[in-house]
C-alpha cells in the first residue's frame, strides 16, 4: 500500500531511536539507514572514477580545488601526527570516514530522505534515512576508526610493545631481576601494569564517545528539522537547514580528526 493512496489523516509519521527494515535477501535485513549508506558510498565511488578520468598534468579546474585541499589536509595532519610519512599513512583512512560520514550527514537533509515510503499498520516507513542518525551505523564506524588505531599501531611500534600498552607483562616480568639495585620497582611496575587495565577501558569509551557523539549531534538535528517542518513547512525551516549544513561538516570532520589522533597516540611507542 503507497502513502499517495493513503489519505493524511491516516498517516502518521514517527522519528525512531532505530533504523526501519526495508526488505530482507535472504536471512539478511536491510534497514532504510543501511541503503543510505549505500547510497553514500555509490556517490563517492562514481564522483572519484570520473574525477579520475579527467585528471592531468596541469591541474584545472575541480582538480585543482581537490589538490589545494589535499594539500591543506596534509598539512593539518602533519599538526595532529608530527610526521609526513605518519600523515601520508593515517590520511586515507581518516579522509575517508570524513567523506562518508559527511555524505551521509548531508543526505539526510535532502527533501525526501525520511518522507518517502510506505505505510505500514497505518505509519509512514521511509525508504533512506540518514545514516548517521542510526545508532548501529556511527558504532560501526567508531569500532572501525578504533580498530584502525590498533592495527597502524602495531605495525609502526611493533605488536610486543603495543600489546605492553594494555597488558603489561614487560613491567612484571623486570621485577625480579630488578628489585635489588631498585626496591621502589616492587611498587612503580605494579601501578604500570594497572595502568594498563586503565588503558583498555580508556579504549572502550573511545568507540562510546565517538558513536554516542556523532549519533546525538545528527539524531537531535533530525528531530528538529521534523518538529519545524510540523509547524511550518515553507521559509522556517530555512535557517535550520543551513544550520544542520554546518554541524554536519562539524561532526565529520571531529570524527575524522579524532581517529587520526587515535592513531597517532596508538602509533607512539610508550617511551615517547
Amino acid at each position: 500500500m503507497s502513502a499517495e493512496n493513503t489519505t493524511n489523516n491516516e498517516i502518521q509519521h514517527e522519528t525512531t531511536l532505530f533504523a526501519e527494515p526495508i526488505f530482507n535477501i535472504g536471512s539478511f535485513t536491510v534497514t532504510n539507514s543501511l541503503l543510505n549508506s549505500w547510497v553514500a558510498v555509490l556517490i563517492l565511488v562514481i564522483f572519484f572514477i570520473a574525477l579520475s578520468k579527467k585528471v592531468k598534468k596541469i591541474p584545472r579546474g575541480i582538480q585543482n580545488i581537490f589538490e589545494i585541499t589535499l594539500e591543506q589536509a596534509l598539512s593539518l595532519a602533519d599538526s595532529i601526527t608530527g610526521s609526513r610519512r605518519k600523515s601520508e599513512k593515517f590520511l586515507p583512512i581518516s579522509l575517508s570516514l570524513f567523506l562518508f560520514i559527511l555524505v551521509n550527514n548531508w543526505l539526510g537533509l535532502l527533501p525526501g530522505i525520511g518522507t518517502i515510503g510506505f505505510v505500514e499498520h497505518g505509519v509512514l516507513v521511509p525508504f533512506f534515512r540518514g545514516a548517521t542518525a542510526d545508532l548501529n551505523t556511527t558504532l560501526a564506524l567508531a569500532l572501525f576508526a578504533v580498530v584502525a588505531s590498533h592495527v597502524m599501531g602495531t605495525i609502526l611500534v611493533g605488536s610486543w610493545k603495543h600489546f605492553n600498552k594494555f597488558i603489561n607483562i614487560k613491567a612484571l616480568a623486570e621485577i625480579p631481576g630488578k628489585i635489588k639495585k631498585e626496591p621502589t620497582i616492587v611498587l612503580v611496575n605494579p601501578i604500570k601494569a594497572f595502568v594498563g587495565v586503565v588503558e583498555v577501558v580508556g579504549e572502550v569509551a573511545k568507540v562510546a564517545s565517538l558513536s554516542f557523539r556523532l549519533f546525538g549531534n545528527i539524531f537531535a538535528g533530525e528531530v528538529l528539522m521534523a518538529s519545524m517542518m510540523a509547524l511550518f513547512a515553507f521559509i522556517l525551516p530555512l535557517p535550520f537547514i543551513f544550520l544542520e549544513i554546518i554541524v554536519g561538516l562539524i561532526q565529520a570532520l571531529i570524527f575524522g580528526l579524532l581517529s587520526m589522533v587515535f592513531m597517532t597516540i596508538a602509533g607512539t611507542a610508550e617511551e615517547h
